[in-house]
């Protein structure tokens, strides 16, 4: 039986609930997951009685955006319980930047000549988090747009016309309140670094290996073979672990099949105890 160690529900910006998630899991037969929500452990409690229900080890867990200049710096936190803590103190703070932001984009729609309702934005993101594809899936359900890879393309992706930044934490002092709450910082995709240079990679790795990050995605959900092994490899260069998962959003990216991916991807089970070590209980 398989893992995935990267996941969203309906608490940030996935389609299915924690529950409908954990039932698709063990249709896919998978022992091990972790949610791995967008700035939020809300989702953690329901994931939980679920797995517990269906015999599944859930591992809580967060992806946090971080303030990198060259491209997209994503940051997976596992084992980072639903408790108080340095980071999990911090996610109030990012989640009211979310708010914010998502109050700034629709009144840059609006401007662009597509009126949209933030309430039922909020609807469409339910009990969770709300992030741009909620308001992707309200542009497509009025016909503003075909689909919410439009949406982003031609509005809401970074640079686009009603794209807003919002506040993030730098990688150095996101790794460091991870591992001072008990957490395992993993550095997710890595191709969304944007990073060409080997070298420069390696001036990057170095850095945030040395501020606590624990391990590289390196069995991520659109990687080929080649390209995962590859990834195995830079990651054992630098001392760090390889972890890995489907990035797996529901109907909002139809594409990507849980422990599955884009490619079929089947994660080690043996990480999972290499990264474990490093997880303190809360």
């Amino acid at each position: 039986m398989a893992i995935d160690l990267h996941t969203h529900s309906s608490f940030s910006d996935g389609s299915d609930t924690p529950t409908e998630l954990i039932e698709r899991a063990a249709a896919m037969r998978l022992r091990t997951v972790a949610l791995t929500d967008h700035d939020t452990l809300e989702g953690v409690a329901e994931a939980k009685v679920a797995a517990d229900r269906k015999g599944i080890e859930l591992i809580p867990g967060v992806e946090l955006s971080l303030d990198y200049d060259k491209g997209g710096m994503h940051l997976l936190v596992l084992w980072l319980e639903p408790v108080p803590g340095p980071l999990q103190d911090r996610l109030a703070g990012l989640q009211m930047g979310r708010d914010e932001r998502n109050a700034r984009i629709v009144e840059r729609l609006d401007e662009l000549g597509i009126p949209i309702d933030l309430a039922e934005v909020l609807e469409q993101a339910g009990e969770g988090s709300v992030g741009r594809p909620h308001i992707a899936a309200v542009m497509v359900r009025h016909g503003h747009v075909d689909s919410m890879e439009q949406a982003f393309a031609q509005y809401l992706g970074n640079g686009a016309p009603a794209y807003v930044s919002r506040d993030r934490l730098g990688p150095r002092e996101a790794i460091q309140l991870a591992r001072a709450s008990g957490g395992v910082p993993i550095l997710a995709h890595p191709h969304t670094l944007a990073i060409d240079n080997r070298f420069e990679m390696a001036d990057l790795l170095t850095d945030l290996r040395d501020h606590g990050l624990i391990g590289i995605e390196c069995h991520y959900g659109s990687y080929l073979a080649e390209g995962r092994s590859g990834m195995v490899a830079l990651a054992g260069r630098f001392g760090l672990l390889a972890s890995g998962g489907s990035d797996y959003h529901g109907t909002y990216k139809s594409d990507v099949e849980l422990g599955l991916g884009r490619v079929g991807i089947a994660v080690p089970d043996e990480i999972l105890d290499d990264l474990r070590h490093f997880a303190v209980p809360a």
